[in-house]
């Protein structure tokens, strides 16, 4: 399957009768009721391995209303009164998604610090995408009101290695605030799944993701496939 690259993350697919196994460039991510999306394919520096990407402020409005829809639907269940949005695309999707929750805002967290933000309100930041900077993630101070006692779910774009949304987890019991709902646009593979159960196992069973997609192995053909 060939694509533009600037053609990603723009069309909502409709369900395909039969598909490929292998890939070249994209991977087509599936919704629940089998419409696709078609992710790029980022091979890993071990040239074995890659990943199906997912950049949401890249992706049409209408994509990003899709995702941020059914991740609310998700989410109502368990019935958050506040949504939390990491940085720095989490924030694009927790503002949807709360926006859809009937919420009149929403709370973001950051990764600048501001002159009035306190340092015991942080805690080291990396990702996938930018690891080894050495970020810290902040929550500002004249937002704790609003998350005190309130039913907090915590969102970011993509859940990969687990270790931003375990930051985040950390981040929020440092201000005394409960984590009822994890949410994301994407799972990415199951890394993170081995590092929410050591490290955040109480809110291992509160994570909710639209879409989820393999960690995908070059097969003989030189393509890409899922494993198994």
């Amino acid at each position: 399957m060939s694509i533009a690259p600037e053609q990603f993350w723009q069309d909502i697919l409709p369900a395909a009768q039969e598909e490929d196994t292998e890939f070249d460039t994209a991977f087509p991510a599936h919704l629940e009721d089998g419409r696709r999306i078609l992710l790029p394919i980022r091979p890993l520096a071990d040239g074995k391995h890659a990943l199906a990407s997912l950049i949401i402020n890249q992706a049409s409005f209408p994509v990003q209303d899709m995702l941020a829809a059914a991740l609310a639907e998700k989410l109502r269940p368990l019935a958050p009164d506040v949504v939390v949005g990491l940085p720095t695309l989490g924030m694009t999707l927790a503002a949807a998604v709360a926006r859809v929750l009937g919420h009149p805002r929403y709370v973001p967290l950051g990764t600048s610090r501001k002159f009035w933000y306190v340092d015991e309100l942080s805690v080291p930041l990396s990702s996938i995408t930018t690891p080894g900077q050495g970020k810290r993630l902040y929550i500002d101070p004249r937002m704790l009101p609003l998350l005190r006692g309130r039913r907090v779910a915590l969102i970011d774009d993509v859940i990969s290695s687990g270790t931003s949304i375990v930051a985040g987890l950390s981040l929020m019991a440092t201000c005394g605030i409960e984590i009822v709902a994890i949410g994301a646009a994407m799972l990415q593979s199951e890394r993170w799944r081995d590092k929410l159960a050591l490290e955040a196992s109480g809110a291992f069973e509160t994570v909710q993701g639209v879409l989820t997609t393999p960690m995908l192995v070059k097969s003989g053909t030189g393509r890409w496939r899922a494993p198994g």
